[in-house]
C-alpha cells in the first residue's frame, strides 16, 4: 500500500466515477483501475462495485476511507518537515576558545528571532562561513563586525581574602602568586599586574578557561574575561586597578562569506541595529 494506490483509491471513493476520477489525477481509466485492482488485492477485498454509470462504494470501502485520508495527511505533514528543514539557509558559525554560553546565546537568540529560516550549525574553531571570536585573534585577511566589548577582571576563589580588601593597587597584587599565559597574545598586556612575579609564575594555561581551572584548584590569581568568570560558581572576580582593560568580540568573516545568503542577512542586520 502506497501514496499512490490511497489518492487513487480516495478520488475514486469521492467521485463516484473512474472517469472523472482519472480526470482529476491526469491517469489513463486504465492505470487507475489498476492501481485500486491492486490496492484491492492487497488489501483481500473488493472496495468498489463497478456500474454503468460509476462506481458503488463497499463497506470496506467507507471504513478505509478516513484511514487513507488521514494516512496521505500524515505523508504530507512529514514530507513538509524535512523539506523545510532542508529548505533552509545554511549557516555554519566557528566558536573561537574561551567564549562564554552567556556571548554565544545572546547572538543564536538574535538570529532564532530575525532569521527563523536559517539552519545554524556550529563547530568549535578557526571554522564555517563565519566565527564569533576576539578581534585580535583574526586573520589576516578577515574583516570584523563587533557586537560585545568585554572587561577583563581579576579571578580569584570566592574565599579567597583578596576580595575583603577595601581597595586594590598594583602593589598589592605583586604579592600574590599568578596564572600566566606566556603564549597567549593578551600576555604583555597583562604584564603590569604581575609585576616581579612576571618571570616566576605560579602556574601557566593556554586559555582563559584553563587558567580558571588552575585558579579553582588553587594555584593563584589570574585575569580573565568577566563573562567567563561569572560562568563559575567558585570563583569571584573585581575590577582591575588602573585605567580598564577590555577584548572585543565579534563576527571574523572572509569577504567570501558574503556570497552566502544567511551570513549576509545576518551582517546588514546588525549593521542596522
Amino acid at each position: 500500500m502506497d501514496k499512490r494506490q490511497l489518492s487513487a483509491f480516495i478520488s475514486v471513493f469521492e467521485e463516484r466515477n473512474i472517469t472523472r476520477a482519472a480526470e482529476q489525477l491526469s491517469l489513463t481509466q486504465p492505470a487507475l483501475s489498476a492501481t485500486v485492482k491492486a490496492l484491492e488485492e492487497e488489501l483481500g477485498t473488493q472496495l468498489f462495485v463497478r456500474k454503468p454509470r460509476g462506481v458503488e462504494v463497499t463497506e470496506d470501502a467507507r471504513a478505509l476511507y478516513p484511514h487513507a485520508c488521514r494516512m496521505i495527511q500524515d505523508m504530507a505533514t512529514l514530507t513538509a518537515r524535512f523539506r523545510k528543514r532542508h529548505d533552509k539557509m545554511p549557516l555554519t558559525i566557528g566558536i573561537e576558545q574561551d567564549i562564554a554560553s552567556l556571548c554565544l546565546t545572546s547572538l543564536l537568540q538574535q538570529i532564532g528571532e530575525k532569521m527563523p529560516d536559517t539552519l545554524v550549525t556550529l563547530d568549535p574553531g578557526c571554522t564555517g562561513d563565519i566565527r564569533l571570536g576576539c578581534e585580535s585573534l583574526r586573520c589576516e585577511d578577515e574583516l570584523f563586525m563587533p557586537l560585545y566589548d568585554e572587561p577583563y577582571v581579576l579571578a580569584y576563589p570566592s574565599a579567597h581574602p583578596i576580595g575583603e580588601l577595601a581597595e586594590l593597587n598594583l602593589e598589592l597584587l605583586y604579592g600574590y602568586p599568578w596564572v600566566m599565559y606566556p603564549a597567549h597574545d593578551s600576555h604583555q598586556r597583562f604584564l603590569p599586574f604581575y609585576g616581579p612575579s612576571a618571570g616566576a609564575p605560579s602556574a601557566n594555561a593556554g586559555s582563559f578557561t584553563l587558567a580558571l581551572d588552575l585558579v579553582e584548584g588553587g594555584f593563584g590569581l589570574a585575569i580573565a574575561p568577566q563573562s567567563l568568570v561569572e560562568s563559575r560558581c567558585d570563583l569571584a572576580y573585581r575590577a582591575l586597578p588602573g585605567y580598564p582593560l577590555v577584548r572585543r568580540l565579534g563576527i571574523c568573516y572572509a569577504i567570501q562569506a558574503t556570497e552566502n545568503p544567511a551570513v549576509r542577512r545576518l551582517l546588514d542586520w546588525l549593521n542596522q541595529a
